[in-house]
């Protein structure tokens, strides 16, 4: 009997399926513009006689084939009628125009706690390296410090701040600086899943090797000229890292205590959010190469470098903070 009913029910409405299914074929083959203004209006109204159909069919219990069909069939129209038309130009518009900021301003609590966190462990850092400067080799690896340490003449130390293209001592210190940190705001963010305890120490660690670092220089009278080499590029790779280890705290915190919502449902939305601002930090972390790659080799007046890092603060605060409309379209 139900044979009967589903062949008959689909007798009096297969012409618009097959319809809709050949006009979907030709959509999926090419550009929407390939095809008449008439069938491009048609495919909405089919779309919602199969919504139709399948309501029906599904309420009167018809054969599970032609459910199956009527659902794979709707699922193909939708992504037509609703599914977006954006080229990739403008779905990488969208993205820096709003969704990579609007991202970030929804992280704004864990980014506080992640750029306190790095203080934290910059103090903590200088603190125990002006105190005991064994304290340097134990944040600092040696294979970064390179004699460039306690022991090295002050005059050693200020050499390495204003090297040009031609500073081997320069560069190894400024590609470790950079590897370490992309790797650590890659790994604060991935491991965050760990209820946000390895995400945290390893912002941490990042803020105490920083501050052994400040410690050093500043001990020799040169905290002002490092701070100029530093954050020339530092501005932009260390808001990377602390919004790295923002996102890895919203993963690791919805899953500590997902609220009202399932654990596998909070995670899955702190997930889209948090790996939306982190596709954002990749491209952070490229501008920052770029100036530590370009400041290093041209870029040696203190004030110049203090200039550029003022610069690069205001144009990511406002950025990612101040106000805007989002245009229609994007």
């Amino acid at each position: 009997m139900t044979d009967l009913r589903s062949q008959k029910f689909r007798a009096e409405r297969e012409t618009d399926w097959r319809r809709l299914e050949a006009l979907l074929a030709r959509l999926e083959r090419s550009r929407p513009s390939s095809l008449p203004t008439a069938d491009l209006l048609a495919i909405p109204v089919l779309y919602r006689s199969t919504l139709s159909a399948l309501s029906v069919a599904r309420a009167t219990s018809l054969d599970h084939s032609l459910i199956v069909y009527l659902e794979s069939l709707a699922a193909r129209a939708y992504f037509f009628v609703y599914g977006g038309r954006s080229t990739l130009t403008q779905k990488l518009g969208r993205f820096f125009a709003a969704d990579w900021p609007q991202a970030v301003q929804g992280l704004w609590r864990e980014t506080l706690l992640s750029a306190a966190i790095m203080l934290a462990g910059v103090l903590v850092g200088y603190v125990l390296t002006a105190g005991d400067p064994d304290w340097y080799s134990v944040m600092i690896p040696e294979s970064l410090a390179g004699g460039r340490g306690p022991g090295a003449s002050t005059e050693g130390l200020r050499a390495i701040l204003y090297q040009g293209s031609d500073g081997s001592g320069l560069s190894v210190f400024a590609t470790y600086l950079f590897t370490h940190n992309a790797q650590i705001a890659l790994f604060a963010f991935a491991l965050g899943f760990a209820f946000c305890v390895p995400t945290a120490l390893l912002v941490a660690y990042n803020g105490c090797m920083l501050g052994a670092i400040l410690a050093l220089y500043v001990s020799r009278g040169l905290g002002f000229e490092l701070m100029g080499w530093l954050m020339i590029h530092g501005v932009t790779e260390l808001f990377a890292v602390t919004l790295a280890g923002a996102a890895g705290f919203r993963i690791g915190w919805s899953l500590a205590f997902p609220g009202e919502a399932s654990r596998t449902d909070a995670v899955a939305a702190a997930g889209r959010q948090a790996a939306t601002a982190m596709a954002g930090v990749v491209a952070m972390l490229i501008v920052a190469g770029l100036l530590e790659g370009f400041g290093r080799q041209l870029i040696t007046n203190d004030l110049a470098r203090y200039a550029i890092a003022a610069g690069t603060a205001i144009i990511w605060g406002a950025y990612f903070y101040a106000p805007r409309r989002v245009r229609e379209g994007l």
